[in-house]
């Protein structure tokens, strides 16, 4: 609810507690177990800002949300605004929405380009080692290198098979190349396939422009389908990262501004950090760190602070904590450290009331106009004025194919990329292979044919060797016998002399 410009999100009492529009790019929180009103929360938060004129993005985990575009009951929440005393108007109402699904069967397609992607991003959606993570490096540098193009799931399967392929060509320029690890990348993609994961990738991609629209005045709530993609929680909580990642690098710098360019808000948070590595957290607190600075806010939706990095946590100023279950000693002590985190009531027991709270009801602490947190309340949450109902699947299929946007996403667009390209280069290769077979080939019968003329003259100069030394042979036997023929013949004569 707007009042005097602030997002009253409920009461303490008789203080009203509101979030300030320009404070709300300093992220937030909106925490507790589940059945404690969270999503009453944010849809206040998300209708309030729609109503400023801001558009939002939401993870809608299960469904509950797309009562956004149908009206509340009056009758259903008089009651709590009576108790409340919310004596302004307070009219229900539906809101404008954009549906989005990544599975294509609820929204707009929802598609990014690989090669825009970090790839310590696309590592995490692969689950990959260290190892394998170091080779995938090098693939997406060998393709900016070949200038290919890899848009879609297969064209990164065809470069990690040409990668591997030429792993022992490219080793010395690149790094070391395992087969072994190129072998796994292959099997990881395969596995993103048969979950479906192939149809995240490609075009036309994600036009950030198209979050930042406002239909009659109200910010338009991008709300993404993601009860099927739950159930894959890595590429879910990796996917939703992208997309804030996408915020942040394409949205211009602004400054502080007087109400958020868009506020975002990532459900089921805690998935984002499990098991998330140390290069990945630092980029996660980066983005959350800088990303303020383009005019985004962020609320991080989740069961307990302490499934929330410290680092990160310190980044969230506006803090909405619903009741917190304590049994083990490990719940009890983060409910002890989420109490302690807020700034002192001495009038309130935050310790006991984390949990002790009815459903919706929350401790809130926010940024007041100078930028510093307020002291904790006990808060009554405001009803949201939209459904809390699941909108009838002919209001979400009516909502998506009559926006503005239908028809902009929903065909596939396939040019040239890699997968092609690279068919071309193996025959290139291929070509050149073959080439060089008949090269070293005819090198071959060349040099045997060499060979044979070689032996061949040595054959001729052995025989007219031998016949020279017949001939020299024959003609000294021949001098020879004359020789003795002609002694005979003078002896026989001088013989004839003394005869005589």
């Amino acid at each position: 609810m707007l009042k005097d410009g602030k997002i009253l999100i409920g009461k303490a009492g008789d203080k009203e507690i509101c979030l300030i529009p320009k404070q709300m790019n300093r992220h937030g929180l909106i925490a507790g177990a589940s059945g404690t009103g969270k999503t009453v929360t944010l849809k206040v938060i998300a209708e309030s800002l729609s109503e400023l004129g801001v558009p939002t993005f939401i993870a809608d985990v299960k469904g509950d949300l797309t009562g956004m575009i149908v009206p509340g009951s009056q009758e259903g929440i008089q009651g709590r605004l009576d108790s409340m005393s919310i004596t302004d108007p307070y009219d229900v109402r539906k809101y404008p929405v954009h549906f989005f699904d990544l599975y294509r069967q609820n929204g707009h397609p929802v598609r990014a380009v690989i090669e825009q992607m970090d790839p310590l991003l696309v590592s995490r959606i692969l689950d990959l080692t260290d190892a394998q993570q170091g080779v995938l490096n090098i693939i997406f540098k060998v393709a900016r290198d070949m200038e290919l193009a890899i848009y879609d799931l297969k064209d990164l399967q065809a470069m990690v098979s040409y990668v591997g392929e030429h792993a022992s060509d490219l080793t010395l320029k690149y790094g070391n190349i395992s087969k072994v690890s190129a072998g796994g990348i292959q099997r990881k993609l395969l596995e993103l396939e048969n979950q479906k994961g192939d149809l995240m990738f490609g075009l036309p991609s994600l036009d950030i422009d198209d979050w930042m629209m406002s239909i009659g005045g109200c910010g338009v709530m991008n709300m993404m389908e993601c009860e099927e993609l739950f159930q894959h929680p890595m590429l879910y909580s990796t996917f939703l990262l992208w997309l804030l990642d996408k915020l942040y690098k394409e949205l211009p710098e602004v400054g502080d501004l007087e109400k958020p360019k868009i506020v975002f808000f990532f459900d089921e948070a805690h998935l984002l950090f499990s098991n998330a590595s140390r290069q990945l957290l630092d980029k996660i607190v980066q983005i959350v760190k800088l990303v303020r600075s383009k005019g985004v806010g962020v609320f991080f939706v989740t069961q307990s602070p302490a499934d929330i990095p410290p680092e990160v946590l310190a980044q969230l100023s506006n803090r909405i904590q619903h009741s917190l279950r304590a049994y083990t000693p490990a719940e009890i002590k983060a409910t002890k450290q989420a109490a302690d985190s807020f700034r002192d009531n001495p009038e309130i027991n935050e310790a006991e009331l984390i949990t002790n709270m009815k459903t919706g009801y929350a401790l809130v602490s926010v940024l007041d106009e100078e930028g510093a947190p307020t002291i904790v309340q006990h808060t009554k949450i405001l009803p949201p004025k939209s459904s809390m109902e699941i909108a009838p699947d002919e209001n979400r299929s009516r909502c998506w194919q009559n926006d503005a946007l239908y028809g902009k996403y929903e065909r596939d667009i396939d040019p040239d990329s890699a997968f092609e390209d690279l068919e071309n280069v193996r025959q290139q290769e291929a070509a050149a292979e073959e080439a060089e077979r008949r090269r070293i080939e005819e090198e071959k019968i060349a040099a045997k044919e060499q060979a044979a003329r070689e032996k061949e003259e040595a054959r001729e100069a052995a025989r007219a060797e031998r016949e020279k030394d017949r001939l020299k042979k024959k003609l000294t036997n021949k001098v020879e016998n004359e020789i003795l023929n002609y002694a005979a013949r003078s002896a026989k004569k001088l013989l004839k002399h003394f005869l005589k």
